[in-house]
């Protein structure tokens, strides 16, 4: 992938956004469990970050998925998981399939608000019974003159607790579960809807809701695209989301390397650095080695999907890639850091929390495997 002037400048004011905007308010948010999402959108948004992909109707930029990528990999300089991962729910998880089967009104009522940074959106895919099994899903929108009757409940639901509509994915049939799904946006105000906080071990400036739809009343209009087409779109979402985690995750491991790194040069045992022992010189080159081959995956996949091929092979394996190596470099360096790395504000133990998320969310790693293995060839036939 090539790089032009136009990418490099994003990243540069990316990069100064976080170190201005974000970075010193990070351990008040984290304290908090949650960050001001409004209040930040907009100030994305007045920089024109919210929307980079999307059309210049709605108020996007009109750029390709190269320069989503670049945001993406430049907001991992901030110095927790949370508050990226809460920005890629705006840009690259609720709005994907808003913004490519939307209607014209529905773009106008919900994306160009959210690229704005006037609305907060969330995705609500996931369900206490079904979180990586999509199909599985029990929430249901029944049919009832021009509306939609709303009952169920979703879980582990990012923005939940500050969204003002959130992207629901929903039963609109009895029919086979890959074509009774489909996707519509549900006003967080609507009544009959309740919210929820959870807890979490880590991604702690980012609040995660349970929601509640007891009876909601969602008029048709709100309906993305067509009715039963709401896993299909669902999987293309899927994709962004993965790779714009894959990216956000680059300068996040380079980060802790960096960190541990310095941290060893200037630790002294036995009357020398720790950085002098060849266990954790040779290490840090490990661990910087595996990061640019992730680095490289993510490029070649975003590569493709610009030019308007099906990488699911490719988003997939740097999803899983990308999982199990945060969890390694983050649980590596913590080792080299000793005591201090287990200490709670520490920044490598707080990467160790938030980044454990990873293997889990917008589909664990067995679901990455088994995706992988579908295209492969490789899954055994089933029994006759």
């Amino acid at each position: 992938m090539q790089f032009t002037p136009e990418h490099l400048a994003l990243a540069e004011t990316v990069k100064r956004f976080v170190e201005n905007e974000l970075n010193p308010y990070i351990n008040e948010w984290e304290a908090a469990e949650i960050f001001p999402a409004h209040e930040v959108f907009k100030k994305m948004a007045n920089l024109g970050l919210l929307g980079v992909k999307y059309p210049t109707e709605y108020g996007g930029l009109g750029l390709d998925f190269s320069y989503s990528m670049v945001v993406s990999e430049a907001l991992g300089a901030a110095d927790c998981g949370g508050v990226p991962m809460a920005i890629g729910v705006q840009t690259d998880m609720c709005t994907p399939a808003l913004a490519r089967f939307g209607s014209d009104a529905l773009r106008k009522e919900y994306l160009a608000p959210a690229i704005a940074g006037d609305m907060v959106g969330c995705i609500g895919v996931s369900e206490v019974g079904g979180g990586s099994d999509v199909a599985a899903l029990k929430t249901s929108a029944r049919s009832d003159g021009d509306d939609y009757v709303i009952n169920g409940s979703k879980m582990w639901i990012t923005n939940g607790m500050q969204a003002d509509w959130c992207c629901l994915l929903a039963n609109t049939s009895d029919g086979p579960v890959h074509s009774n799904k489909s996707l519509i946006i549900v006003p967080m105000d609507a009544k009959g809807i309740t919210r929820q906080k959870i807890k979490k071990i880590g991604m702690n400036s980012s609040d995660t809701a349970q929601l509640f739809f007891d009876n909601v009343r969602v008029p048709k209009r709100n309906l993305i695209g067509s009715e039963g087409m709401g896993f299909m779109m669902q999987m293309l979402q899927f994709q962004e989301e993965r790779l714009y985690g894959a990216a956000n995750s680059l300068k996040m491991l380079d980060r802790l390397i960096d960190q541990t790194i310095e941290y060893t040069r200037e630790r002294h045992t036995f009357g020398q650095p720790l950085i002098n022992n060849q266990v954790i010189h040779f290490r840090m080159a490990e661990l910087r080695t595996e990061v640019e081959s992730l680095r490289s995956l993510v490029y070649r996949a975003v590569e493709e999907y610009v030019g308007g091929k099906d990488v699911t092979r490719l988003a997939s394996m740097a999803k899983l890639k990308c999982g199990r190596l945060i969890r390694e470099t983050a649980d590596a360096c913590l080792q080299y850091w000793g005591g201090m790395g287990f200490t709670w504000d520490n920044p490598i133990s707080r990467a160790y929390r938030d980044g454990r998320l990873v293997s889990i969310g917008g589909g664990a790693d067995e679901i990455m495997l088994g995706i992988i293995c579908k295209l492969e060839g490789t899954l055994p036939k089933k029994a006759k």
